[in-house]
């Protein structure tokens, strides 16, 4: 639960209103095609998506960093294939490392990827492909297909829809961060990369450079990489040398003799950025689950995976047959906020109880939720225990779910949960720091290993600080040049 903001609801218009077939033009092949919406059509998708992107991953305040990078992808945008369209561009506050598009105009780049790139050059790289995923129209059809999957919660078993505004994101994420595309698609959206950063005057070569370092992390991810935009981004095949070969390509046609990189310009505006995960926003030791700035912790239970949203803290078992969901109520008082919950959700209540957690006050249920499979007809039933706490000035929310045969093996198990709900005073779990990317100039000519340890990088963590340098720990750098090292 990264920041206060109450559940958004899950919006659904591309299932009632978005399925007009259509031939048009694609704006980048001039070829006539199958269309699945109209352009003001997708526009409203995006609209009705954003929201729901900024609440599942919250945004990240860098006012510096977001004008340049927005005036930059304005500026792209006037020389794309869809001049006309709008595109707006955000930053999201989450350490992995990804930027994806929504259709009509939406690109979102991660912290996570921010700090990995190393120029304006690879920013605009990316920032291109994304747009280019957009221009040529790819996300309309990668969405079309997501939004049909998307209330298959933890292997299908929860199939409400009602019950998706809260556990739409459970374990996996939310699904817009997971789309993938064809290598066809990606050998187009890297081609659009290159010509449009290109026709900016940033040098594409770098943006080259950039997936080298992507693979990079994809060998290391036994050792904690995370390549997660080469999880929804393909590689097509020889991506760094195709992408070299067009940037020479389009540097000759242009021929200007003068295409930016600006690395240390770049550095600069990164520097302080929060890297890897925000603990101030809740965090996780062990199997307890601490939030520092609202003053709570709960432990799950062993073995469970989870998941801390703004909106929500998600926990699972890896057999899917169970959910916990932790999240807030916008209601003053305990009954309201029973009340409330289970009329949005559909549910029939069965048992309910007054009680008190680590002495504060509580209410829990016990409720029925009955699904209907659209296709066959056929009806599930799912035992939702449910959990209110007062803890001024909130009423904090769990709901445990099962398939009703499977309630009773879990019923235990999640009630222990809930129960170890707590006011946090524990100075050490409340004043954590999160750690910050910090660029340094390198006091005399060494190696960057020798570098960075002079700046306090930790032994453990100098293999993955050099390749956020996209360097050898045993690449020689000069006095003056500037790098990134990790601390607080």
């Amino acid at each position: 639960m990264k920041k206060l903001i109450m559940p958004v609801k899950l919006t659904l218009l591309f299932l009632t209103t978005l399925i007009v077939f259509s031939c048009a033009v694609n704006p980048v092949t001039g070829k006539r095609q199958i269309m699945l919406m109209s352009e003001e059509q997708e526009v409203q998708m995006g609209l009705a998506y954003d929201p729901q992107v900024v609440a599942t991953f919250g945004e990240y305040r860098s006012d510096n960093l977001l004008n340049f990078i927005s005036a930059k992808t304005k500026e792209m945008g006037t020389i794309s294939h869809r001049p006309n369209l709008q595109y707006h561009i955000k930053i999201l506050d989450s350490p992995v490392v990804n930027a994806f598009a929504v259709p009509g105009g939406y690109i979102y780049l991660t912290r996570g990827i921010l700090a990995q790139l190393n120029n304006e050059a690879e920013l605009m790289g990316v920032v291109g492909h994304e747009m280019g995923h957009i221009t040529a129209r790819h996300s309309v059809s990668q969405q079309t297909k997501q939004q049909l999957g998307q209330l298959l919660l933890i292997g299908g078993m929860i199939a409400s829809q009602k019950f998706a505004q809260y556990a739409e994101n459970a374990l996996q994420g939310m699904q817009l961060l997971f789309l993938k595309f064809s290598r066809d698609d990606e050998r187009q959206a890297d081609a659009l990369g290159v010509e449009y950063s290109s026709k900016i005057n940033y040098d594409a070569h770098k943006m080259a450079d950039f997936f080298q370092v992507l693979n990079k992390m994809s060998m290391a991810e036994s050792q904690g990489g995370v390549p997660t935009f080469l999880s929804t981004h393909p590689d097509p095949g020889d991506r760094y040398n195709s992408v070299n070969q067009l940037s020479t390509e389009w540097q000759t046609k242009l021929g200007t003799g003068d295409f930016k990189v600006n690395q240390d310009s770049y550095l600069q505006m990164i520097d302080g950025i929060i890297y890897g995960e925000d603990p101030r926003q809740g965090y996780v030791e062990g199997n307890t689950f601490y939030h520092p700035e609202m003053k709570f912790r709960f432990t799950y239970p062993a073995g469970w995976k989870y998941e801390n949203t703004p909106t929500q803290v998600n926990m699972g078992p890896e057999d899917g047959k169970a959910l916990m969901v932790f999240t807030l109520s916008p209601q003053k008082s305990l009954q309201s906020a029973a009340d409330t919950t289970l009329a949005q959700l559909g549910l029939t209540l069965l048992e309910t109880k007054n009680t008190t957690i680590n002495g504060l006050q509580a209410k829990a249920t016990v409720s029925r939720q009955v699904n209907q499979d659209q296709s066959t007809g056929q009806q599930s039933s799912n035992l939702v225990l449910t959990c209110f706490i007062q803890y001024s000035p909130y009423i904090y929310v769990f709901h445990g779910v099962t398939a009703e045969a499977d309630f009773n093996a879990y019923f235990n198990m999640m009630e222990s949960s809930m129960k170890t709900f707590a006011k946090l005073t524990d100075p050490s779990k409340i004043n954590v720091k999160p750690t910050k990317l910090l660029v340094r100039r390198v006091q005399r000519t060494t190696t960057l290993g020798n570098a960075l340890a002079s700046y306090n990088v930790p032994q453990a963590k100098l293999q993955e600080v050099a390749l956020l340098n996209n360097m050898d720990l045993t690449s020689s750098v000069q006095t003056g040049k500037i790098i990134k090292v990790i601390g607080q």
